[in-house]
């Protein structure tokens, strides 16, 4: 699984990083999680409000930052789909 943070290291995206990262952790995940934040990028993946979180190229979420409980929801329902 990749996980990709877009955004330019604003205190949200970098909040959100954090989440993810842990969520990954307490599950058990094995995941490849990046921040991206390269303007180009972030604009060429049709972002329009950052944080964005992509998982596995589909972005999954916009401008917010996740809870970590629905971080940890969001990543467990995606693993299970992909299993």
């Amino acid at each position: 699984m990749k996980i990709e943070i877009l955004g330019v290291h604003c205190a949200k995206c970098v909040k959100a990083e954090e989440i993810i990262r842990d969520a990954v952790a307490r599950l058990g995940i094995q995941a490849e999680v990046v921040h991206v934040a390269d303007l180009n990028t972030i604009m060429e993946r049709g972002v329009m409000m950052t944080p964005a979180i992509f998982i596995d190229g589909v972005m999954v979420m916009q401008g917010k930052v996740p809870t970590r409980p629905g971080a940890e929801l969001m990543l467990k329902k995606w693993a299970e789909q992909k299993a």
